[in-house]
């Protein structure tokens, strides 16, 4: 009875959570997405409800928490799930967030109900914790709309971000990596789909920058092989050319997938992932987790140890309103 009471507590909106990896036990969360606004991190997360011993992803919606100071976190509940799509059948996957003009843009990963396959929606909201509603009332991208593969998860995993020019980028592929230029209004492509050629990359494209020796650099990291782990690349623009960097995270022990949200807060850098280091936990149960790291001189990433402590405190000025 005690368990079930814990577990009632910890899926109401508003229950905190204490930080040490993996983060919001007794929950099962994974494909972690960051936003940085107001002072405060906002993390979104699917949530994994398979059973114990289940053999597929149990995914029906995303939540999202958020830090003042990346110890003690919020759980605001869920702001969207598969139904804010009308033209989805199933499938909350993994997800991205990008703040333009007021609004905050989710891009999103969710199985077609009419065509066959894997398609990305966009949703919008006026505030990072909810609701969100459908942008577009259709897929922005579908699975007919790409004919690299002939897999129907080929369309997965998209990673929104907008340059300081304003013209945004979405990533996203499996196998493949693809990118398109977003028109303004973020609910359509602003031009043909690219191919980016990446040795080895299987999922989940990332796109950050920051400033090396008052240049820009551009980082897009992923995940390469099966099992995964975390590789990156570099260039000067978000189309490249790209310079491969190695390997920032190993792959994982219990269960096959990684998936990382690199960012900054309070004048530190982190990096977002899942594993299932929980109790229970495992291939399609894994658990969202946040490491600290630092940047080398040259603005290369370091190997970045998965840890059970966590990141240190970093209270930001939010912290006292």
């Amino acid at each position: 009875m005690f368990k079930k009471l814990l577990l009632a507590a910890a899926l109401t909106c508003g229950a905190a959570h204490a930080a040490t990896n993996p983060l919001f036990a007794p929950l099962y969360t994974a494909d972690p997405a960051v936003l940085v606004d107001g002072g405060r991190v906002y993390l979104f997360t699917g949530r994994d409800e398979a059973q114990p011993g289940g053999k597929d992803f149990v995914m029906h919606e995303w939540r999202v928490f958020s830090s003042c100071d990346m110890v003690t976190w919020q759980d605001h509940g869920v702001p969207l799930n598969v139904k804010t799509f009308a033209w989805a059948k199933a499938r909350a996957w993994a997800s991205d967030i990008v703040k333009r003009d007021g609004k905050y843009w989710f891009y999103s990963t969710v199985e077609h109900a009419t065509v066959p396959g894997f398609a990305v929606g966009v949703a919008v909201s006026d505030s990072p914790t909810g609701p969100f509603k459908d942008a577009r009332g259709s897929a922005l991208i579908t699975n007919d709309m790409t004919t690299q593969t002939d897999i129907a998860w080929d369309d997965i995993d998209p990673g929104v971000f907008l340059d300081d020019d304003g013209q945004a980028y979405l990533y996203w592929g499996n196998t493949v990596l693809k990118y398109a230029k977003l028109k303004a209004n973020m609910t359509e492509l602003d031009g043909p789909i690219q191919v980016l050629p990446v040795k080895d990359f299987v999922e989940a494209p990332y796109l950050h920058k920051r400033k090396v020796g008052g240049k820009a650099m551009y980082y897009l990291s992923y995940s390469e092989f099966f099992p995964e782990q975390t590789a990156y690349l570099t260039g000067p623009s978000p189309t490249g050319p790209w310079t491969p960097r190695g390997v920032i995270m190993a792959k994982n022990l219990k269960t096959p997938t990684i998936h990382q949200a690199i960012f900054d807060f309070n004048g530190k850098s982190y990096i977002a992932y899942h594993n299932a280091e929980l109790p229970g936990g495992g291939e399609y149960r894994r658990s969202v987790a946040i490491e600290e790291f630092e940047y080398r001189e040259d603005g290369t990433m370091p190997f970045i140890p998965q840890t059970k402590t966590g990141p240190r405190a970093n209270p930001s000025a939010a912290c006292k309103r």
